[in-house]
């Protein structure tokens, strides 16, 4: 499975979501690094960390995590 470019990625979640790329990247390195510790399976962290930031940035309160 190829592995998509952080840095497109984030700037994606960037402009959707109208949030600075810095703050994008910082959410989503603090995610990859949740999501990464005891993974036994990584093909797809890139999707689910990519995910999870955008649900966090569009509800922010709801708590999820």
């Amino acid at each position: 499975m190829a592995q998509p470019n952080v840095d497109e990625v984030v700037h994606a979640i960037a402009e959707e979501t109208s949030t600075p790329a810095e703050t994008v990247s910082k959410m989503y390195a603090d995610t990859w690094a949740q999501y990464n510790d005891g993974a036994r399976i990584h093909d797809f962290l890139p999707v689910l960390v990519a995910r999870r930031v955008r649900e966090n940035l569009r509800h922010p309160s709801d708590g999820k995590h």
